[in-house]
């Protein structure tokens, strides 16, 4: 579904990842691990469209997109999910998730997304005992943190492809099925969550040990 072949990626012109090649299977939760500055936000702003690559192929779903604009690759269904509690405040939770889906492609299936979403937003918000969908969401974010494993899961056993950057280890290894480790801008480690996570590498690599 996704295939990242020898990509070269950098700022100017000094590469900040080397020849990197990772792939991510239709329905396959894939971990991202690294410790700070191994490169992970650099490939995820290269997937995303963000910076053009010095060299190497991005392919989705059979498609080159290694030329394509941010905005293409949003069209054609590659999306960002970035971290930390970016929302608008004075808007409800409801009007923020709208904001989310104002692109073509988001638009032509909007009703039956919006109707998907709500229903998980609700059940989650039922559990955690807050307040309605229609209410501001100033101070709900944090509380959510806690429910997006459970999220990513459920999305997984609907058949969702992601691929998770998460800098919690256990987590990661514990939620996806392979990991790849990155360590100075190259994928020092991948295989199954379980080797990975037995390797004595990846806490070398992760933690700088």
């Amino acid at each position: 579904m996704l295939e990242v072949d020898h990509l070269v990626t950098g700022y100017g012109g000094v590469p900040v990842l080397h020849d990197v090649s990772l792939t991510l299977s239709a329905g396959e939760i894939v971990g991202l691990l690294g410790a700070n500055n191994a490169g992970k936000t650099t490939l995820i702003n290269s997937l995303s469209g963000m910076y053009a690559p010095m060299s190497g192929r991005i392919r989705f779903e059979g498609q080159d997109v290694t030329a394509m604009t941010p905005k293409q690759r949003v069209e054609i269904g590659i999306i960002q999910v970035p971290e930390g509690r970016l929302v608008f405040p004075e808007m409800s939770v409801r009007e923020n998730l709208l904001l989310g889906g104002i692109n073509a492609r988001a638009r032509a299936h909007r009703p039956r997304t919006m109707d998907h979403v709500l229903a998980i937003g609700r059940a989650l918000m039922a559990e955690a005992k807050l307040l309605m969908l229609d209410e501001p969401s100033l101070g709900l974010s944090p509380l959510f943190v806690q429910y997006i494993f459970g999220i990513i899961d459920r999305l997984h056993a609907e058949g969702l492809s992601i691929l998770l950057i998460e800098q919690n280890l256990n987590l990661t290894l514990r939620h996806a099925q392979r990991c790849y480790v990155l360590e100075r801008g190259k994928v020092a480690i991948e295989g199954v969550s379980d080797v990975v996570k037995d390797d004595p590498r990846t806490r070398q690599a992760y933690l700088g040990l």
